[in-house]
């Protein structure tokens, strides 16, 4: 299977609580070359165009909120089967239900306060890529 991308987002928790390098440290560890990367603080405007797609969700707002108060890493990770592998190596939403050594189960506290984003499909990759990165922002090796 051809090398493929994903989108990762090192949460504002994580990035206050002083994880950025360990986080960073497991996705290279487990295969991941990243591409692209930059710390960012998201507007509240901003993040809700991010999570467009769950604007009708009842958690949308706090979603939002969070996501503006302080901030994040996002990175453009390379791999072979990247989103499938990524979503593996961060493990489950609710860190109380990821496994063992996963991301979320490491540095995560709660459902919303989960360490990191991970694009869930290619397609979601693409768009989310889009939103952080301009195409002379990411590189190949």
């Amino acid at each position: 299977m051809a090398n493929s991308f994903t989108l990762t987002i090192i949460k504002p928790d994580a990035v206050a609580a002083g994880h950025i390098g360990n986080i960073l440290q497991m996705i290279c560890q487990a295969g991941f070359r990243i591409v692209a990367m930059k710390m960012v603080h998201m507007s509240e405007s901003e993040a809700g165009r991010f999570y467009a797609v769950h604007r009708e969700r009842p958690f949308y707002r706090d979603l939002v909120r969070f996501m503006s108060s302080g901030p994040v890493v996002a990175a453009i990770i390379d791999a072979e089967n990247a989103v499938e592998r990524f979503r593996q190596l961060i493990g489950a939403t609710n860190p109380e239900q990821a496994a063992e050594g996963t991301v979320r189960r490491l540095y995560g506290t709660s459902v919303e306060r989960n360490a990191v984003h991970g694009s869930d499909s290619d397609a979601n990759a693409v768009t989310e890529a889009a939103f952080f990165f301009s195409e002379l922002e990411r590189f190949t090796y």
